[in-house]
């Protein structure tokens, strides 16, 4: 069972980190988007 239980908490673990690091380049990606629309902007 205590194997059970460690394989349980390291997935749990895993799939915490995959959601972190998804949310990152999820922000990483919107702000790279945005940073062409404020340059368009200073030139008008």
């Amino acid at each position: 069972m205590k194997v059970n239980v460690r394989t349980m908490a390291k997935e749990m673990m895993n799939q915490t980190k995959q959601s972190i690091l998804s949310q990152a380049s999820q922000a990483m990606l919107a702000k790279a988007n945005q940073q062409p629309q404020g340059v368009l902007q200073l030139l008008r």
